[in-house]
């Protein structure tokens, strides 16, 4: 509400005083239009026809259906206060008054209790019966057209849905609105640098790079443009709401509005496949938390297991005569080994013989090498026969979908509906994925040797990584290198590790008689030194 003029009395009482009520539907049309000035000078103009002093202005920027507005109730109290000169109300129409019937008649009842009178130069307001069928009639068709406009306003919306469009008035984070080079309206299209910070944080996660929602959440804030909210953080509800969103994986969808998923007109930020998978990602859990509190100190903390209970580790420093000692544990209860420590030297130097004994020799990298590169050529002829298979199943899944629809059309049990629309929306959603895949299938942009740099890298040496001074260098080994947690027995050790693929592979080729390397003074092979940066 915006109170044009300070209330003032006049010092002689020969004039009825009045005021002026002013009301556009939007904050937006109080900004940037001329409603509300446009109203007040025809109440000024009528006003000084009737001999009227107005002594105060009161707008809203509300929508007409509703009777608890804050201009409203700020006129009324007024009013209430000069109950004893009869106020004189001033509206430009009936419109403006309410565009509810209900509306019109509960704020009719609330001036005449205030004390006040209603006038309008649109319309003569009487007790009479023929006074009361006008205004009526009047208040019913302002009814009528709030929700002819709403109607209207809802099948365009539906009708830029359908053609793709996006349509919420605040753009999701990473986009911003331009009007449509082609014309009808306004378009999203990324809005750098947030594009590609929330990018970033969405491919992260599913990746499994960023293993929670916490983590995709400090990844937000680490960057200073990310937006936040009046704490200076990024809600959880914010992060939930991104990685819920299938708008960055360029589609549109709105159950509400009954618009199934179909290809948006702006310009996506993930793939769908992605997209898929985080929403398969955030039903599971993660194997390497991230706590505020895991540390430098402890970075095997909530990792590894307990070999007695399976629960996570946890650790400390616990304080002893002279010094502080750093100590793993378990906390669970009933577990045999619970509160029995374990120092961190003894858990960490065995996880680190561990990380060493994943390293490959010289000869096993260099077959390692060999195997990629004939790998890589295998799979550039490969693509081609991909791309028919990908095409075939395309068409399978086309004939699936009309034998679903027409299936639809002959039931008629709700449950059986449900279940067939249930199955045609899957059957949409494998068909983007496959059309994203059959559009990647393409000739490498980059060499082999330069492709395979960083992996190679790795591989050559995963133990760098583990003595590393950076905390996030560490975590990155755990998840590379490891497919789940690893369980600890205490005074006994490490079970069995469940690596990811490229170190299942170097451990198979060890089982062929491939020596692994010594712990100490391991290199890559010299054919390996090319690729290193």
């Amino acid at each position: 509400m915006n109170l044009v003029m300070e209330p003032k009395l006049p010092t002689q009482g020969k004039l009825r005083i009045a005021v002026t009520y002013c009301r556009v539907s939007s904050k937006r049309q109080a900004e940037q239009g001329s409603g509300v000035e446009s109203q007040a000078t025809r109440c000024l103009e009528y006003a000084k026809y009737k001999g009227f002093d107005v002594v105060a202005t009161f707008s809203d920027s509300k929508s007409g259906a509703l009777t608890d507005r804050p201009g409203m109730q700020e006129m009324l109290a007024f009013l209430r206060k000069h109950r004893k000169d009869r106020p004189a109300v001033i509206i430009d129409d009936v419109s403006r008054w309410a565009r509810s019937i209900t509306a019109h008649w509960e704020l009719r009842a609330a001036l005449a209790s205030a004390g006040g009178e209603l006038f309008s130069p649109s319309i003569e307001f009487g007790e009479d019966p023929d006074s009361q069928l006008v205004e009526n009639l009047l208040a019913t068709v302002s009814q009528h057209q709030r929700q002819k406009i709403g109607e209207v306003a809802q099948h365009r919306s539906r009708a830029r849905l359908l053609n793709g469009y996006y349509i919420n008035p605040k753009p999701p984070v990473g986009y911003k609105w331009i009007k449509d080079p082609s014309g009808g309206g306004k378009i999203i299209v990324r809005n750098e640098p947030l594009a590609s910070i929330v990018a970033a944080g969405l491919e992260g996660y599913a990746s499994g790079r960023l293993q929670l929602k916490a983590e995709v959440k400090r990844f937000f804030e680490q960057h200073p443009e990310f937006p936040r909210n009046y704490r200076g953080e990024v809600s959880n509800q914010d992060v939930e709401r991104i990685l819920s969103r299938v708008t960055y994986a360029g589609y549109i969808e709105c159950e509400a509005r009954d618009v199934s998923l179909r290809k948006g007109q702006h310009e996506p930020l993930i793939s769908f496949e992605s997209y898929q998978k985080i929403q398969q990602r955030m039903k599971e859990g993660a194997y390497v938390p991230a706590r505020k509190n895991l540390d430098a100190d402890f970075p095997l903390r909530g990792f590894v297991t307990c070999g007695d209970c399976g629960q996570p580790l946890t650790a400390c420093w616990s304080k002893g005569r002279n010094t502080v000692y750093p100590y793993y544990y378990c906390v669970t209860k009933g577990c045999e080994s619970r509160s029995k420590s374990i120092r961190r030297d003894v858990i960490e130097g065995a996880f680190g013989e561990l990380v060493q004994a994943l390293q490959p020799s010289r000869a096993m990298f260099a077959t390692l090498q060999a195997m990629f590169k004939d790998l890589w050529e295998h799979r550039r002829s490969w693509q081609q026969d991909r791309r028919k298979h990908l095409d075939g199943r395309l068409r399978e899944l086309d004939r699936e979908t009309d034998k679903l629809v027409t299936r639809l059309v002959e039931v008629e049990s709700a449950t059986a509906v449900a279940a067939i629309e249930q199955r045609i929306k899957a059957v949409d959603a494998e068909k983007i994925v496959l059309r994203e895949k059959a559009a990647q299938i393409t000739q490498p942009k980059r060499p082999f040797e330069q492709a395979l740099r960083t992996a190679l890298t790795f591989l050559a040496s995963p133990y760098k990584l583990w003595v590393s001074d950076r905390f996030e260098h560490k975590q990155a080994l755990l998840k590379l290198a490891f497919s789940e947690r690893l369980q600890y027995v205490r005074n006994e050790g490490f079970r069995t590790a469940k690596t990811t693929l490229p170190f299942r592979v170097l451990g198979s080729s060890q089982a062929c008689n491939v020596n692994m390397a010594e712990r100490e003074g391991f290199e890559p092979s010299k054919s390996f030194w090319p690729l290193l940066p």
